[in-house]
């Protein structure tokens, strides 16, 4: 079964070369930064290895890197993305010690990877599973932990044919886990070394809430009124947005902040924006930012549901904000939570994005309950990253 898997991984990556060839930029970085292989560690310091496929997962992992810095500074740090996504953006971050790139998951690589420096420990963000790389490390006694795990029951781990993918979670020395469901998948497949502590990302939404910075620009248009903030928004989330303008009452004001910043379509949006009111509307052409533009919404719509999926809605729901996003949501635990508690409203149409709006802009008791269960919500999930830390630290032999 293992040489199945390696054959399928050599042909994922035959096929993202094969899309580079082509044109395709993001397959061509994947590629580009492949081949930069770095050289065998000669460093004897204790290194611990954290590795996130893309950079939500980062931010999902960057509580505990910041946690274990601060606890034991002496420890160094590798970084490690799957996407480009995440590597591009992140290969300058400070607390790390090296970012790279994870090579493919060849037995060959993950010996010769987990042999470069003196390791620790290993952390697997959410639901990376290198099955190599998972064998490599158990061959160095290098203890691995999944954190902000989540499963479902349709994944090959319980499935008839699954054997083989169960024998490999044998190498994880703890699961921490986001839910209940997760926890029961596990134990229903023999493994009692499972944590439930919840996602560590809303340790990290809930330090920027606390650190948000004021905006000028954004308090000077907005001068006290309202704010409806449109985040992530892709082209079908805006040609709803963007009729809803025209209903918005005098002492309203929308901000879009698009998940494409590009000159190309931030100038397609503001050209489809001209017979609106400019005093209504606020397009934001920069990134790195919306965590904190949240600060100053009532509510918020958070783009991508109408798509693959929706992005990020734990940074508003730090603020207190009720979400409003498509039908594409069922993937976050988050959002189904607050769906069913009433804190979050999935639209499918038109209709029904002026509707959710219009109830949280004119039905003061129903916006007070929606904010009020945003916030508690985001009470609850805190405190991940402590349980993670107490539980590893007392294994660390350093």
């Amino acid at each position: 079964m293992r040489g199945l898997y390696t054959l399928a991984i050599r042909g994922y990556a035959a096929g993202v070369k094969a899309a580079a060839l082509f044109g395709n930029k993001k397959a061509k970085q994947w590629v580009e930064g492949r081949k930069k292989r770095p050289e065998p560690g000669t460093d004897p310091s204790p290194w611990v290895w954290f590795h996130a496929a893309s950079l939500g997962e980062f931010e999902q992992g960057r509580p505990l890197i910041e946690a274990l810095k601060k606890e034991y500074p002496q420890v160094k740090v590798l970084l490690t993305f799957f996407s480009p996504s995440g590597y591009e953006i992140r290969k300058n971050y400070p607390l790390a010690d090296e970012v790279l790139y994870l090579p493919n998951d060849t037995l060959r690589n993950a010996r010769q990877w987990v042999g470069r420096h003196h390791f620790v420990a290993a952390f697997f963000i959410k639901y990376e599973f290198w099955f190599n790389y998972m064998t490599a490390l158990g061959e160095k006694h290098i203890p691995l932990y999944y954190i902000s795990l989540i499963l479902k029951p349709n994944q090959f781990f319980f499935k008839w044919y699954g054997g083989w993918f169960r024998k490999q979670l044998k190498h994880v020395d703890h699961f921490f886990v986001q839910d209940d469901a997760t926890l029961e998948l596990l134990k229903g497949i023999g493994f009692d070394n499972v944590t439930r502590c919840g996602d560590t990302r809303f340790d990290r939404v809930a330090a920027i809430a606390q650190q948000a910075k004021r905006f000028p620009e954004i308090e000077a248009f907005i001068q006290g009124r309202q704010c409806i903030i449109a985040g992530s928004s892709w082209p079908p989330d805006e040609k709803l947005l963007i009729p809803y303008i025209q209903r918005l009452p005098k002492d309203y004001c929308m901000i879009i902040a698009p998940h494409d910043v590009s000159e190309k379509h931030v100038r397609q949006i503001r050209e489809s924006l001209a017979s609106v009111d400019p005093n209504k509307v606020y397009v934001i052409d920069t990134v790195g930012i919306l965590s904190q533009l949240y600060q100053y919404a009532r509510f918020v719509y958070i783009g991508g549901g109408f798509g693959v999926n929706i992005h990020n809605i734990q940074e508003p729901v730090t603020f207190g904000c009720p979400v409003v996003f498509g039908p594409k949501y069922k993937s976050f635990k988050e959002a189904v939570d607050l769906v069913s508690l009433g804190g979050a409203f999935s639209i499918n149409s038109q209709d029904e994005l002026n509707q959710a709006f219009d109830r949280l802009i004119k039905d003061e008791a129903l916006y007070q309950q929606a904010s009020k269960t945003c916030r508690e919500y985001l009470k609850s999930q805190l405190g991940a990253t402590d349980v993670i830390l107490n539980k590893i630290t007392s294994t660390f032999s350093f």
